[in-house]
């Protein structure tokens, strides 16, 4: 088994630590990975993605051009990689802030609203763990524990007060998962 994700965003949307998430939680569970992050030119507000393999298999290369998922927290990044999904692959999108609709019936879709699950969960920079939430639920690929101990890694010291405020995030996007497929 192969997941080819492209998670896409503005920078500081959480982008690159989700994807550093997923990258360490498949080596804590054994498997084989890749991490491949792209900025924009711009400093601060640009355009932020990157492509991370987990497979149960050495991966060939960090390049992902037809993803098996896209997650994509704005506008730009909806446009750009919601043609590239494969057929039968998975879009999640944060629905607080992408107002577009696909119209693609070979894929499944999970419009989920992020931004204002974070902000409910007071803290808005949650968004990005909400939609990682719902990506474990609906591929299975990683446990929580692995993300939750890989989030150990990809936060400072001195943030590991916020580790409670991701794990609820976490929880639910699995929960809203279930309620929100087209």
């Amino acid at each position: 088994m192969m997941e080819e994700i492209l998670i896409a965003g503005f920078g500081g949307q959480g982008v690159m630590s989700m994807g550093q998430l997923i990258a360490y939680a498949g080596m804590n569970e054994g498997k084989f990975v890749s991490w491949l992050p792209s900025y924009g030119p711009e400093q601060r507000g640009g355009t932020a993605n990157c492509a991370v393999v987990v497979s149960e298999e050495q991966v060939g290369s960090p390049l992902v051009s037809r993803p098996t998922t896209a997650i994509v927290l704005n506008n730009p990044s909806y446009e750009k990689f919601e043609p590239m999904v494969r057929a039968g692959g998975l879009l999640i999108v944060n629905a607080s802030l992408i107002s577009k609709a696909s119209e693609r019936t070979d894929i499944k879709i999970l419009n989920i609203k992020a931004t204002d699950q974070a902000n409910e969960l007071g803290n808005p920079k949650v968004a990005n763990m909400v939609l990682l939430g719902a990506f474990l639920e609906e591929t299975g690929i990683l446990s929580d524990e692995s993300i939750l101990e890989a989030l150990k890694k990809v936060l400072s010291q001195e943030k590991h007060s916020l580790l409670e405020v991701n794990r609820r995030a976490l929880e639910l996007g699995r929960s809203l998962s279930e309620t929100t497929v087209l």
